[in-house]
């Protein structure tokens, strides 16, 4: 992941005293969420981090803050991913960087701990996987919130800037088209045609639409967003500018583990809540013999 300009924003990147200047300016972070896993023939496994991470960028370009290290694992198999995967998968192997919901929603806090023990207020999360993971990330960003009122966590997936403009899929004209406009190297739809070579993984989730994607549709999904994004870091912005604030960085004592973990034992007394542990209710089962039966109920700590 690079910086589209001169200006650095990554984390990974910055000096000590570009990073101060920068906390200093904005103290917003921004955390890409993402994963690897099938997009069809045609795309690269990783279009949900790039597109996140191509979004945080451009936002800490044009309203200040800083990018965090994107966090490439994500929740799936679990709950209502484990139907939709024997449909869209089958019994191949999806090569993706799914992890379980207890895993990923713990982790999570611990980064937010990170960015409030580094000295920021404000976080803009953005999930570029979406279906269902956002609600629980949000869940356990209100609880963390609840407990540290001076920070406010924004967790949105890429689909919801866009509501009512354009309809988020999975591998279809919508993503498809957003990878085309920002890193149309990792497109080829020449090679839709190894589906029907057998032991190359068949259609592998690519959607029915995927033919009418084009990089035209995917700059104006990435435009909307963007600008979505900007308004509400804008916002950000402008409260922490107003807010009194004679020493922001030591109006939080530093979070320690045992405060995460108190989070974490109310958030995972209603695991089962989650709504990555359950099937939609709309779904069939899972087939007994599929290899996402074990995951169609998730349980945390089993």
């Amino acid at each position: 992941m690079k910086p589209s300009t001169g200006s650095k924003t990554l984390w990974s990147e910055l000096l000590p005293y570009e990073f101060n200047r920068r906390l200093d300016e904005c103290p917003i972070v921004y955390l890409p969420l993402g994963l690897c896993e099938p997009h069809g023939q045609v795309s690269a496994f990783g279009l949900d981090t790039l597109k996140a991470e191509w979004l945080c960028l451009r936002t800490a370009e044009r309203v200040g803050g800083v990018v965090a290290p994107s966090m490439g694992y994500h929740i799936h198999e679990a709950g209502y991913h484990a139907r939709w995967l024997e449909d869209e998968v089958g019994e191949e192997n999806p090569r993706m960087t799914g992890v379980p919901p207890s895993i990923f929603l713990q982790l999570f806090l611990y980064q937010l701990r990170t960015f409030v023990n580094a000295g920021f207020r404000k976080i803009v999360v953005l999930s570029g996987h979406s279906g269902g993971n956002q609600f629980d990330l949000r869940q356990v960003a209100d609880l963390f919130m609840n407990r540290f009122s001076a920070v406010e966590v924004w967790v949105r997936s890429d689909p919801e800037l866009v509501e009512g403009l354009y309809e988020g899929d999975h591998a279809g004209k919508y993503e498809i088209s957003q990878l085309m406009y920002i890193r149309p190297e990792l497109i080829e739809m020449d090679k839709a045609t190894l589906a029907d070579l057998q032991g190359s993984g068949g259609r592998l989730a690519l959607g029915a639409d995927a033919g009418e994607a084009s990089p035209e549709l995917g700059k104006k999904i990435m435009e909307a967003c963007l600008e979505s994004m900007v308004e509400e870091a804008t916002r950000m912005k402008s409260e922490s500018h107003s807010a009194a604030k004679p020493d922001t960085a030591a109006s939080i004592p530093r979070i320690s583990y045992e405060d995460i973990e108190a989070i974490w034992s109310e958030a995972s007394a209603n695991a089962d809540k989650w709504v990555t542990a359950n099937p939609w209710p709309s779904q069939k089962s899972v087939s007994t013999l599929s290899q996402w039966k074990p995951y169609e109920r998730y349980e945390a700590g089993r």
